[in-house]
């Protein structure tokens, strides 16, 4: 069972200040794929990074700027381009002059409109410097090292935090929920290598786009990888029954989820079952897929 954590103490538009040097302020836009809302952090003092400033809100972008009054925004870092992150980046740079730090997305990364996930995509978010490869991102008395953490899109990032050992993961590790992976622009293959990576770096402190802090992180990534196998596990011994499409197998598989979310499901499915095809355990032909 994944430890999931997602008890907040917040008001929309409120500033918290909730580690030494990170503040955060949510925007009002929950809903089924962003939890209570998109959680903008500001980090450091008097020169300050604005990280996933979210949703194109007049509101939220006004609790940015008053949370920050009387300091200067020297950098707008964004995890990845989906419609609930990236969007605000280009007021808050009219507003404040900041340059804005990520990585773009590829014109062909779209999905293929069967199913609009979460708010949608921001196909064009072109930040002003590539972190692509990684790089650093600084300020007095912090830094933000870019991490590729390629899965839940083709462009994620996540931002390691060294004076606090943090990192900010996005949408690739979240707290309240697992992560729809949706293909093509989405890859189970790499987001199981992107776990390992994160993992591997022996953070303290996850802080995810949405819901709470995560604070028992090796376990938290053990529970999540644990969850991705069982996934995978639970297709093959499905499909040793007979071939299967993933209409036949969601509701069988997922039956314990609220169908409003099957279709999110299917996603992640396909992408699981692109994950085994390219393993060599099972073939497809058409929409149809059998144990290889």
């Amino acid at each position: 069972m994944i430890p999931y954590v997602r008890k907040l103490d917040f008001a929309y538009g409120r500033c918290d200040q909730v580690s030494p040097l990170i503040r955060r302020v949510i925007a009002n836009n929950p809903g089924p794929f962003t939890f209570l809302g998109t959680g903008t952090y500001i980090v450091g003092r008097g020169e300050v990074a604005v990280i996933d400033p979210g949703p194109d809100d007049a509101a939220h972008l006004e609790a940015i700027l008053a949370a920050v009054q009387g300091e200067r925004v020297t950098a707008i870092v964004i995890t990845h381009h989906h419609s609930d992150h990236s969007p605000l980046a280009g007021p808050l740079k009219a507003r404040t002059g900041a340059p804005i730090y990520g990585c773009a997305v590829t014109a062909d990364a779209e999905d293929d409109g069967a199913v609009r996930m979460e708010a949608g995509h921001d196909l064009g978010f072109a930040p002003d410097v590539s972190l692509c490869d990684g790089g650093t991102v600084a300020g007095p008395g912090w830094a933000l090292e870019a991490i590729p953490t390629p899965g839940h899109t083709s462009n994620h990032l996540c931002y390691a935090l060294p004076e606090e050992n943090a990192c900010f993961t996005g949408d690739h590790i979240m707290g309240w929920s697992t992560t729809v992976i949706t293909p093509p622009d989405g890859d189970m293959t790499d987001y199981l290598e992107s776990l390992r990576r994160i993992r591997a770096r022996g953070f303290s402190t996850l802080w995810p786009t949405h819901g709470p802090p995560v604070t028992e992180v090796d376990a938290f990534i053990q529970a999540y990888l644990d969850h991705r196998k069982e996934r995978i596990d639970q297709i093959l011994g499905a499909l040793q029954s007979g071939p299967a499409k993933i209409s036949d197998l969601v509701p069988r598989l997922y039956a314990d989820v609220d169908p409003k979310l099957w279709p999110a499901a299917s996603r992640s499915m396909l992408a699981a079952m692109i994950h085994l095809v390219r393993d060599g355990k099972i073939t497809a032909s058409g929409e149809e897929y059998r144990l290889a």
